[in-house]
């Protein structure tokens, strides 16, 4: 009996790596493709048309998300900022839509591990959940609802002293904080947007300039590192929970789940009920595509496994994020749009699809159990480039290399300049990305006076000449 678990538990995770090890060159390349489009496509023009509550605004909310793309809750996050100043609902629920939906890397994972039948349904099916969803506020809203609710959130977060990052809208913290030259001072929502916004108060050029520079591709590198503090952790427990999924649950409990067969009922069965499974799986982002192919590897139905993916936005802890920002009655409306936005669009790919009999067929291939992921073949070759060019990104921001700043934070190692805090330890000044980090100094001196406070390259000669 324990040999057997051990056996089940080590081909769990021999799967669950297995997948890991297929997609990591997608989701790497998708990463990259993001923060160059991140960095470089100017959304703050079309945030401030977000409030427009037809066509023009819907496809711009559209566009501005599918560039904005990042975790479940970063889109929550971001979408709460662009609510309270203004945005039109339907256009802020379209927004989180299409940051979760029509993002690079998700096609890219979503290709690789379900394939191309799945990825056509998730690009032309998050077009759709945008229309219906749409459809259905207007028909629907509870307008003066909404409006009290923004009021309410607009006085709480101002007697709380919230304010958004101005770089990415999501909820700024006092210790990631700078003070313009205007007098005002900024909250950021973490280190990585702080020094986003010092990138672009200090760029000059265009994106081909950039690009041609280490200062921009220091830029690229730190929006990187910031896409993958957003996912990694839905991504890991996605491709082990997938894992675990396939080999200790039992066929009988899809069996009973989801209905067999062929019609109308069987696939609006499985579709509603691949939703529901979304809402208590609490895996979000891209962690909720390697638990789909365990669903597809179960017999689930195509419509069944469409609208999982599509449901990251309703999981209980995102539930619980949407109670606490705008209330009970807010949140309840947003779970029963999104339910029924989801599980009709899913129904209507299915039964699209089958129109056009392109569902793909399951039988006959290879399971998850058989397959042999360590191989020496294209895969191995892509994610030995993929993780170098990680490596690459990775190393140019931790150095530095053409990152604005005249100094280096002893602390973090982040370059800033001298218009931020600092402090005079044995005769020096040390200067500081935030409050956060002079904190840190502050509790141990002797730990992080060793790094000499000039900035890298310029050593101490140059700094003291600037003092």
């Amino acid at each position: 009996m324990q040999a057997a678990l051990v056996d089940g538990i080590l081909e769990s995770l021999r799967i669950g790596v297995g997948f890991l090890w297929t997609a990591a060159w997608a989701i790497i390349m998708g990463l990259v493709i993001t923060s160059l489009v991140q960095v470089y496509v100017s959304k703050e023009r079309m945030a401030q048309v977000l409030g427009e509550g037809n066509l023009s605004g819907l496809t711009k909310a559209t566009v501005f998300g599918a560039a904005s793309s990042g975790c479940s809750f970063g889109a929550v996050a971001i979408g709460k900022g662009l609510f309270k100043k203004g945005a039109h609902t339907v256009n802020f629920l379209a927004f989180m839509f299409a940051s979760t939906n029509l993002i690079v890397e998700l096609g890219l994972m979503i290709l690789i591990l379900l394939g191309w039948e799945f990825l056509v349904a998730e690009l032309l099916g998050g077009v759709i959940l945008i229309a219906v969803m749409a459809l259905l506020v207007h028909l629907t809203l509870p307008e003066n609802l909404f409006d009290e609710v923004r009021q309410e959130l607009n006085q709480r977060d101002q007697e709380h002293g919230i304010t958004e990052d101005p770089t990415c809208g999501m909820e700024g913290k006092d210790e990631y904080s700078i003070t313009t030259d205007g007098g005002e001072t900024l909250k950021f929502c973490s280190e990585g947007c702080m020094e986003t916004y010092q990138q672009e108060a200090a760029s000059s050029g265009g994106w081909r300039d950039e690009l041609l520079s280490w200062g921009g591709w220091y830029k690229i590198g730190n929006q990187y590192r910031k896409e993958w503090s957003m996912i990694w952790k839905d991504v890991i427990a996605g491709f082990l929970i997938s894992g675990f999924v396939i080999v200790f649950v039992p066929q009988w409990v899809w069996n009973t789940l989801f209905l067999r067969g062929d019609g109308l009922l069987v696939s609006a069965e499985n579709a509603i009920m691949g939703v529901a499974i979304a809402v208590i799986s609490f895996v979000g982002s891209m962690g909720n595509v390697p638990f789909a192919v365990a669903l597809w590897g179960g017999g689930i139905s195509f419509a069944g496994v469409i609208a999982f993916v599509y449901a990251d936005l309703i999981t209980i802890p995102v539930l619980n994020v949407y109670r606490k920002y705008y209330g009970w009655k807010v949140m309840l409306y947003i779970l029963g749009i999104f339910f029924v936005t989801m599980a009709f669009t899913g129904f209507l790919m299915e039964e699209l699809f089958a129109a056009l009999d392109i569902i793909p067929n399951l039988a006959g291939g290879q399971t998850a159990s058989e397959q042999t992921y360590f191989e020496l073949n294209y895969t191995f070759y892509l994610n030995i480039i993929a993780f170098a060019l990680s490596g690459f990104l990775l190393y140019v921001y931790r150095r530095g290399l053409g990152a604005p700043g005249q100094y280096r934070d002893p602390v973090c190692g982040m370059r800033t300049d001298n218009s931020g805090p600092s402090l005079t330890h044995d005769g020096e000044i040390y200067y500081f990305c935030s409050k956060r980090c002079k904190r840190s100094f502050e509790n141990h001196p002797n730990e992080f006076a060793q790094q000499h406070p000039g900035v890298a390259g310029a050593e101490s000669s140059q700094s003291h000449e600037h003092h």
